[in-house]
C-alpha cells in the first residue's frame, strides 16, 4: 500500500517490534502526534514516526485518519486530563501526556477545547513554538517515573526517552530516539576525559555502551535506568564506578546540545 498519514487517537499509542502485544515495545507515539502507516494487517499498521523516523507496529484502533491540521499546543506539565466539560469536577475522561499535539478550537473559562472533543485546563498547556524551559528543567520533571523499555511519558519512560523528550520539549527540533543515535548525532562531541575531570555542565549528555545520562549541574546526573528502575539523580561518580563495575563499559561519549 502507499504511505498513508494518520494521527493517533490514543494516549499512548504503543510501537511494537512485531505486530503483537507481546512483543518489545520499542517506542510509543503520544495522541495527536502524526504518522505514516506504510503496511497494514490483522489489526496492526507498520508505521513509521513523522517525529523522529522510528518504526514499529501499531494497532489500528489506536489511530484515526489525519485531516491536515497542524497542532499548535502541547501539555507543558509531564500529565494533564482532558474532562468532558470546561468543570474541575467533571469526571476526567483520558490523561495526556508531556508531547502530545493538540489543536485547540476555543479558550474559555481556563479550559481549551479539543478538537477531537474534551477540555484540558489551559495553564498546562504551551504554544509548539514556545518552549520556555531548558532540557534539564524538564528531566527534572520526570524524576521518579517508572523505567520502562521503550517508554517517552510520566507514565512510564527509559534513558533516551526522556533525553528525547527533555530536548524536544525545550525547542531543540529533530531529536533521535535510540541512545546510539543521539551519541552521534546530538550538538557538539566533547572528550569522553571530561566525565572524570569535573569540568562538565547542566544539560551535557554521557553516554557508555547502550545508555545516556543527562548533567543536573557539574557533579550531579539525572536517567532513567535499570538500576533504580526509575528516574533517578545521583553522582557522577557513583554511577561512573557503578557502570564500569557492572561491566557497562567507560564512557563512550559526551555531546553538547
Amino acid at each position: 500500500m502507499s504511505p498513508v498519514r494518520m494521527r493517533v487517537r490514543a494516549p499512548i499509542a504503543p510501537l511494537m517490534a512485531m505486530p503483537r502485544m507481546d512483543a518489545m515495545q520499542v517506542t510509543q507515539a503520544l495522541f495527536g502526534e502524526v504518522i505514516e502507516v506504510l503496511d497494514a494487517k490483522n489489526g496492526w499498521l507498520h508505521a513509521r514516526m513523522e517525529r523522529d523516523g522510528y518504526e514499529g507496529h501499531v494497532r489500528a484502533d489506536d489511530l484515526m485518519e489525519d485531516d491536515g491540521e497542524t497542532a499548535t499546543h502541547t501539555p507543558l506539565v509531564p500529565r494533564t486530563l482532558v474532562f468532558p466539560a470546561a468543570d474541575i469536577k467533571a469526571a476526567p475522561a483520558r490523561p495526556l501526556f508531556m508531547g502530545a499535539q493538540l489543536r485547540i478550537r476555543e479558550w474559555t473559562g481556563g479550559f481549551a477545547r479539543l478538537a477531537e472533543g474534551g477540555h484540558v485546563w489551559a495553564a498546562h498547556l504551551r504554544a509548539l513554538d514556545a518552549p520556555s524551559q531548558t532540557p534539564v528543567e524538564i528531566a527534572r520533571m520526570f524524576l521518579h517515573v517508572p523505567y520502562l523499555w521503550g517508554g517517552c511519558t510520566s507514565a512510564g519512560i527509559d534513558c533516551s526517552g526522556l533525553v528525547q523528550t527533555a530536548l524536544r520539549m525545550a525547542g531543540h527540533g529533530s531529536v533521535p530516539r535510540d541512545s546510539g543515535d543521539q551519541a552521534q548525532k546530538l550538538g557538539a562531541p566533547l572528550p569522553p576525559s571530561l566525565a572524570r575531570a569535573g569540568r562538565l555542565r547542566a544539560g551535557d549528555l554521557i553516554f557508555w555502551k547502550g545508555h545516556v545520562a543527562m548533567m543536573v549541574d557539574d557533579a550531579r546526573i539525572i536517567h532513567a535506568n535499570g538500576h533504580h528502575m526509575r528516574v533517578a539523580m545521583e553522582p557522577l561518580k557513583e554511577a561512573l564506578a557503578r557502570i564500569e563495575a557492572g561491566g557497562g563499559g567507560p564512557v563512550s561519549a559526551i555531546r553538547r546540545p
